[in-house]
């Protein structure tokens, strides 16, 4: 569970590292850039497609209790040099054969499978169109960028609405996979939780 109620402790999270080899060389690494040409096409399509893809790389409800601002946790679609608030972190530099890209999204109860082929799918349709990338956030909290999605119903509507991915994974799996989650959403508004005790039984 990402985020349980419990005194003291903080979310858990999947920060996933990748990068792309060929021929046996990471293909991210630029001898004077911090990222290769091909390196920051596919990081520009991760963020093209990272709203949609959240989804499947935060699958459950509670897993949105954890983009807080300033919690070291993503909040909005960028992108940062060595940065733990960004979204996407580049790690590494020019000639560094460990340069990568981590992504911060992702909660522990992420199918590692649907994970993983969201960020191919969406990092190579950066490359095969040749996406340009927007500049780096230096103050990740304040930077002006695209929210992330704040629930999973708002996660399924991008996921539904993105091109690439209903592509990549077929049309009938995203919407039998949509659907499941909507029936969990649903069934999830018919409890009655501790808050709503708490903020209205006494008081109506």
């Amino acid at each position: 569970m990402c985020r349980p109620k419990l005194p003291n402790i903080m979310s858990s999270g999947w920060h996933l590292h990748q990068s792309l080899r060929k021929n046996g060389v990471n293909a991210f690494v630029s001898d004077k850039e911090d990222l290769s040409e091909v390196g920051k096409a596919y990081l520009a399509g991760l963020l093209a497609h990272a709203r949609a893809s959240s989804a499947l790389s935060t699958p459950t409800i509670n897993g949105y209790k954890r983009y807080r601002p300033y919690s070291l946790a993503p909040d909005r679609v960028i992108w940062g040099k060595e940065n733990r608030g960004a979204m996407l972190r580049v790690v590494g530099g020019p000639g560094d054969p460990g340069t990568r890209i981590e992504n911060r999204i992702g909660e522990p109860a992420a199918n590692p499978y649907l994970y993983f082929a969201s960020q191919i799918y969406s990092g190579l349709d950066g490359i095969a169109r040749k996406l340009a990338l927007p500049p780096c956030a230096d103050t990740p909290y304040e930077a002006k960028a695209d929210l992330l999605p704040r629930t999973l119903s708002e996660a399924l509507v991008a996921l539904r609405n993105d091109a690439c991915l209903k592509s990549g994974f077929g049309e009938k799996f995203i919407d039998y996979y949509c659907t499941i989650k909507e029936a969990e959403i649903a069934r999830f508004n018919l409890e009655v939780s501790d808050w709503e005790h708490r903020e209205y039984f006494d008081l109506f």
